[in-house]
């Protein structure tokens, strides 16, 4: 069984990865929950290239934010400062982060959990998030709810998942792949890119899937108390036919 699960590295160019994800369907979510205490101090674990970090701090919000990958935060840093915003963006694993701080809220958005893909990695990341959590702060994620079927569908054949221009002027199209390992409930995603009318590579997509009683447990293990957990951005109540599994959560020490 191969165990060499990633995400590849144009999956992580910054202009492929702000040309393919222009939504903003989960920031009103996010600012939902903020302190109503504009000097509280907030945490986002998976930034990206900023996507919620500078509508959070154009809203006059400290908020650091915090990533893996050097080139997405070159692109959040430059975005920030053409904004002329003032925000901390740090490059590291959120499996290890230390940052000597406490914050009022931590958030990881954008299903990024799903690529802590052994149960050790997971409950590392929760660890990060206890050891900088303020007492009384809150934290939220959001993942995928699994969705079998779709899964079975997507063994079955290629599709076109993404069609898009970047801000370099790029055409690109996206073709996908999946196939799913059942003993260690990783999606083993390829994502096909054709840059400018020629195939360009396949690219790992690699995730973790996370069955609700499964994720609800772990948190509950690590200490959370799951104060809300909604199917959809909208706060819709978790059910049956959710798409997306939302949490805000409590740490009780």
């Amino acid at each position: 069984m191969n165990t060499d699960y990633k995400v590849g590295e144009l999956i992580y160019d910054a202009n492929i990865y702000d040309g393919l994800n222009t939504f903003l369907s989960d920031l009103q979510f996010y600012k939902k929950w903020l302190p109503k205490n504009k000097n509280a101090k907030i945490l986002e674990l998976c930034c990206g290239t900023g996507r919620l970090t500078l509508p959070i701090a154009k809203d006059g919000y400290s908020i650091c934010g915090v990533d893996y990958t050097s080139s997405m935060l070159e692109q959040a840093r430059a975005k920030a400062a053409k904004a002329g915003l003032d925000i901390r963006f740090v490059e590291a694993d959120i499996r290890t982060l230390d940052l000597q701080e406490k914050y009022d809220l931590i958030f990881i958005p954008f299903n990024s959990i799903h690529h802590l893909y052994k149960n050790e990695d997971l409950f590392k990341a929760f660890n990060v998030v206890k050891n900088h959590l303020k007492d009384g702060g809150l934290f939220l994620l959001d993942c995928f709810n699994p969705n079998i079927q779709y899964i079975v569908e997507g063994e079955k054949e290629q599709r076109e998942i993404a069609t898009y221009r970047t801000d370099d002027g790029r055409e690109v199209l996206i073709k996908q792949t999946m196939r799913y390992e059942n003993k260690t409930q990783i999606n083993r995603i390829e994502w096909h890119y054709f840059i400018n009318g020629k195939f360009n590579s396949i690219q790992n997509l690699d995730m973790r899937m996370f069955f609700p009683q499964e994720l609800d447990s772990y948190l509950e293990w690590n200490g959370f108390s799951i104060i809300h957990k909604f199917g959809d951005f909208e706060g819709e109540a978790f059910s049956d036919n959710s798409e997306k599994q939302i949490y805000v959560l409590a740490f009780n020490k």
